[in-house]
Formats: C-alpha cells, structure tokens, sequence
C-alpha cells in the first residue's frame, strides 16, 4: 500500500510524517498550501470535513485527526503502541495490559494538550476579542504547562510507552508539540524552557537523533536540533503558517 499524506510543514502532520517513517512504510505527500487556505478549499473538505491538517489516503479510505490516523499505523504495524488484548506482536513488545495506559495518554494528549495548544497559537480567534486579554493568554499557558508536567510524570514512571525500541506514537506526539511550543506564536514563545520537563527534554534529545527526524527535517526545513533548541522553519514548499 502506499498511503498518500496532506501535509503542510510544522504542522500536525508532521507527526504522521514521522510515524510512517519510523515504521518503514511507504508514502507520497500531497502539499496542502496554507498560505492560500488550501485546507478551507472545497477539494480539501470533501476529504477532510473539519478542513484540518493532516489527512491520511490508504487504498479504500481518508483517516483523519491525528491520533487516530497515528492509532491506525501503529496498530496495523504491531509497533509504536501496546497491542490490544490478544493481537499478535513482537516478543519485544510491551505487554498488552498496558494498551489502556497508552490509549488513556494518547487521548490526553490528542483532545488536552493538542487542544490547548490551539488557543495558545491563535488566543484571538477563541478569547473573541483581538489582541486576546493577557489573562485568557497566561491562563492558556498555565493549562499547557501542567499537562507537560502530567506527561513528563507519565514518561518518568511508564518509560515503556513512551520509549521502547524506539518513539512510540505518544512520543513523537509529545516532542513535535514541545517543538511548537518553543516557536509559537512567533515572538512570544520564550515562556517555555523544555529542559523544565526533564523526561520530556530527554525524549526531544533521543527523537531529534533518529533518522526518522533528520529525514522529517531535510522534508520540511525544519533545521538541526529540531525538538530539543528548534528554529523557525525554511520549507522548500508550503507554509508552516
């Protein structure tokens, strides 16, 4: 199968982008171009009603929202997350009475996290008001730095469903998060030192090492460093923004 991903660089598809490298399989990228409003188009609605990046094409179907487009590879792969209750799996998987721990953290992060971090990036659209009160703004800030502290405590005490061979799916999630955390809004992101979360800061540094991210980087112009000290992207097509 080769799955065909509607990406725009930085943006939450590299996430997927990343996973598909990790577990090997192949893909072709289909740019949607934010800089023209690509993803409101009615081309990209009638694949992706909530016109949000990315969608995933396999042969029979277009999988959307990012958890469960990473959900789906990793569970067709057999890596990247515990396996449901009786699937097959590697003998170096972790064990499958940890799936509701994955899945509990996965949903955190996807529905918590990933939605905070959305009134964090554009407070003016949500607060209703622009510039956007600095109160709903540090408020936005506060809630993000206590689910980084939930996570870092999770990847303390469950290593495994974080790292196992290699990322897992809640890992890559997690360190492309940090990595916009630190960039946006542009000029406003230094309230954030990721070396505060030190569980966090080591699965940045590890992911950052793998051929998966320097691959993602060459893609995307993402740079070096890319979730430990990130920069703002260069891409060679498309818009992070």
């Amino acid at each position: 199968m080769m799955y065909v991903l509607h990406y725009a660089p930085d943006n939450a598809s590299l996430i997927v982008r990343l996973a598909l490298l990790e577990l090997g399989l192949p893909f072709q990228t289909q740019l949607v171009d934010r800089a023209a409003q690509a993803q409101q188009s009615a081309a990209y609605r009638a694949l992706v009603p909530t016109g949000l990046i990315p969608a995933l094409e396999t042969d029979d179907q277009v999988i959307f929202e990012t958890g469960a487009i990473l959900l789906h590879l990793a569970d067709g792969a057999g890596r990247m997350v515990p396996p449901a209750q009786g699937a097959q799996r590697p003998d170096a998987q972790p064990s499958d009475a940890q799936r509701p721990d994955a899945l509990k953290w996965l949903f955190f992060i996807a529905n918590t996290l990933h939605a905070d971090c959305r009134l964090h990036f554009y407070p003016a659209r949500y607060a209703g008001q622009t510039p956007a009160p600095e109160a709903f703004c540090a408020a936005t800030r506060a809630r993000l730095a206590d689910h980084l502290t939930l996570i870092n405590r999770a990847a303390e005490s469950s290593p495994l469903l974080f790292w196992d061979e290699g990322p897992s799916i809640l890992a890559l999630y997690t360190v492309v998060i940090c990595r916009w955390l630190q960039l946006y809004p542009s000029g406003q992101a230094k309230w954030l030192h990721l070396a505060d979360w030190p569980a966090i800061y080591d699965l940045a540094l590890r992911c950052e090492r793998r051929p998966s991210a320097r691959e993602a980087a060459r893609a995307e112009g993402l740079g070096a460093d890319i979730f430990s000290a990130p920069a703002l992207p260069n891409p060679p097509e498309g818009s992070a923004t």
